[in-house]
């Protein structure tokens, strides 16, 4: 079951806002996504995710001149504090399937983390120094509409891979960056920068049961990366003639996954939240391979 969306017109408003996820309810795990111009009003240039936060601690304290955000509290809690220059408002996350829109020019801190919260920020922007503003007092003073020199691309334009050619070792782990002070950590990526695709589509499984397993079954175009915000999983990859199992613990390891790759999950640890930056946008019909005899098919036709 997919609860519908509450009314999600961010592009058409200029103050912040909660909004429902989708969230696909199974027995395995519960599942939420966004996409860009749809859960998302706004095309995703950059996700970035901040972890091991002590309790007590403060973040943020800045804006953005022309950049908007989606925070979302994959894991635990936090305070979101929000300031357009006359008034502040308060957001309390503590639900995956909750985002908080943030719109440009809007001063805004994190605090009063609880223990092992994960917090996920979508961005219309990648990473631009001068998009910062540190000081409340100049924040204060500049306009509060400013344009944006950003220009998305969103035509997805990266080395066309042969799905039915793909082997388990075109399967990469990839070390993604990590920035780390006394505030907690922060990893990010950045559209076809550190993922080689742009960022179209992005979703997490979260309150997965012990023993459960997910994930079986293949994409015939569609490029995935997979990351442990929290806890750990065994990925289980086969290429229709071999199998290698890779184990993700960590949320500055990414596992990149070709098309033409059949992947199940298992072996969630207690608290495991997998999260995955998609190449395009859900395509049932065309992209998925559910069975795995399809997959041995697919995999079989091969055009020399």
């Amino acid at each position: 079951m997919v609860e519908k969306i509450a009314d999600n017109k961010a592009s058409a408003r200029k103050e912040p806002y909660v909004f429902d996820l989708p969230k696909v309810n199974d027995n395995r795990g519960n599942l939420s996504f966004l996409e860009n111009k749809k859960e998302l009003p706004f095309v995703m240039q950059r996700a970035y995710w901040v972890y091991d936060v002590p309790g007590g601690q403060y973040r943020g304290g800045h804006a953005y001149r022309t950049q908007q955000e989606v925070i979302i509290a994959l894991s635990g809690s936090f305070d979101v504090i929000l300031h357009d220059g006359e008034r502040e408002q308060t957001f309390h996350l503590n639900r995956s399937h909750k985002a908080l829109y943030v719109p440009a020019m809007t001063w805004r801190a994190l605090e009063n983390f609880s223990t092992n919260s994960v917090c996920l920020v979508l961005s219309s922007g990648t990473y631009n120094e001068e998009e910062y503003i540190y000081n409340f007092e100049e924040f204060c003073r500049l306009p509060k509409h400013q344009t944006s020199d950003n220009k998305h691309n969103t035509n997805i334009e990266f080395a066309t891979v042969n799905a039915q050619k793909s082997k388990i070792d075109d399967c990469l782990l990839m070390q993604l960056p990590i920035v780390r002070d006394r505030r907690g950590s922060i990893t990010a990526v950045n559209s076809l920068v550190e993922v080689p695709f742009e960022l179209p589509r992005i979703f997490f499984v979260y309150d997965i049961p012990s023993g459960e397993s997910r994930g079986t079954h293949a994409h015939r175009y569609c490029h995935q990366v997979l990351i442990a915000v929290s806890g750990s999983f065994e990925v289980v990859l086969n290429d229709g003639s071999g199998e290698r199992t890779v184990t993700l613990n960590r949320p500055t390891q990414g596992l990149h996954i070709p098309p033409g790759i059949w992947a199940t999950q298992q072996n969630y640890s207690s608290g495991a939240i997998c999260l995955v930056l998609c190449s395009h946008k859900y395509d049932e019909q065309g992209d998925y391979i559910r069975q795995y005899s399809d997959f041995e098919i697919f995999k079989l036709n091969i055009k020399e």
